[in-house]
């Protein structure tokens, strides 16, 4: 890819934020697959605005303030259209601050809800409200769950996903236990061997990437899998892959991009992919496909406003936006994005979906 300064005139130049480094890197082969798949077929018609599609990507995996940095300085070139991607919402806070609303931002990846968003930044996953909390208590409902155990990596998305769980559980104490630790830890056992462990129902697991898969693994060999369920709102098929199929027994997934094959979209999408990337290619996962999903919402959302200009899509907002994408017709309720929610079993190193939750 051209370095960016080298960007010729008359395209459309999109920065892509996606983790390199750190618990989430384990997906950026299959996002970057993804997103290259996407701005093939938007620059095979017509582009954006009728202009050729380009993307620089930026390494989310860093510190919030590296990644905003760099952003600042790349939104100062007066180069950039728009902002895509998947990374956590410490570094969604940073960059929406630094970039102050000069170009639209996509924001692929689940988050916590709290309505402080600055103009511009457009919540294409869900929220604890429409994820998280209805598979919590469809497990409730289907299996009796009354005592949770959390764990969440220490940021704002878990911090804020676990208070939006309790505050929607019947009973106060339903949370028996609940931890917050470092992106990256290597070793759960202070959770693992906590005695209040012992009296959940089940797991909700709030944290990042190879750090949910490494939770797995260790979960697992305490023989806990069997007898205790455990529920995500953020694990792809890399995730179960990186994990291995016995740590997965008992896993529940909930998510607004499941890719099914049993939907044509779905088996067109992997067909599409696997002939662009052959067998071998890094899979293409829920959370890959929700990055895929944003670049070709940037595009419709393009082709409906006219405009790439934050106070025209705003003003597209207002007056009830509705895209088409080729995931279906997608809506918005202020900056967020209306979406169905799905819960799926893990059923090996894949999904099987088990239920709209929302």
């Amino acid at each position: 890819m051209p370095a960016f300064g080298e960007s010729p005139e008359g395209t459309i130049e999109i920065l892509n934020i996606v983790p390199l480094q750190g618990p989430g890197g384990i997906i950026a082969p299959s996002c970057d697959a993804a997103i290259s798949l996407a701005v093939d077929e938007i620059n095979y018609g017509a582009g954006i605005l009728g202009r050729e599609i380009r993307t620089t990507n930026i390494d989310g995996g860093r510190q919030p303030h590296e990644v905003a940095a760099e952003v600042s300085a790349l939104l100062a070139t007066g180069m950039v259209h728009a902002i895509t991607g998947w990374h956590t919402s410490a570094v969604r806070r940073a960059v929406a601050l630094a970039g102050a609303s000069r170009v639209p931002y996509l924001y692929a990846t689940s988050h916590e809800g709290l309505p402080d968003e600055l103009p511009g930044v457009l919540m294409l996953g869900e929220h604890p409200a429409g994820q998280t909390v209805p598979a919590v208590h469809w497990l409730e409902r289907e299996y009796g769950v009354r005592r949770w155990a959390v764990i969440g990596n220490d940021y704002i998305w878990p911090r804020q996903s676990a208070k939006a769980i309790r505050d929607s559980l019947a009973d106060p104490v339903a949370i028996v236990l609940e931890q917050f630790v470092p992106l990256g830890l290597p070793d759960f056992s202070g959770f693992l061997t906590h005695p209040a462990l012992d009296l959940a129902d089940a797991v909700v697991i709030l944290m990042v990437g190879a750090d949910v898969s490494r939770f797995n693994q260790q979960y697992a060999a305490t023989g806990r899998a069997a007898s205790q369920l455990r529920v995500s709102p953020a694990v792809d098929e890399n995730v179960l892959l990186a994990a291995g199929p016995e740590a997965n027994q008992n896993l529940y997934v909930a998510s607004s991009f499941f890719l099914d094959d049993r939907t044509s979209d779905g088996r067109d999408r992997r067909a599409r992919y696997r002939r662009r990337y052959g067998d071998f290619a890094p899979a293409l996962t829920s959370f890959s496909n929700a990055t895929y999903e944003a670049i070709h919402t940037l595009g419709a959302l393009a082709r409906r406003v006219g405009s790439l200009e934050v106070p025209a899509i705003l003003d597209a907002l207002d007056q009830g936006l509705v895209l088409e994408t080729p995931g279906g017709l997608l809506g918005f309720r202020g900056n967020q994005a209306i979406q169905h929610g799905y819960l799926a079993r893990a059923d090996g190193v894949g999904f099987d979906i088990v239920d709209r939750i929302a």
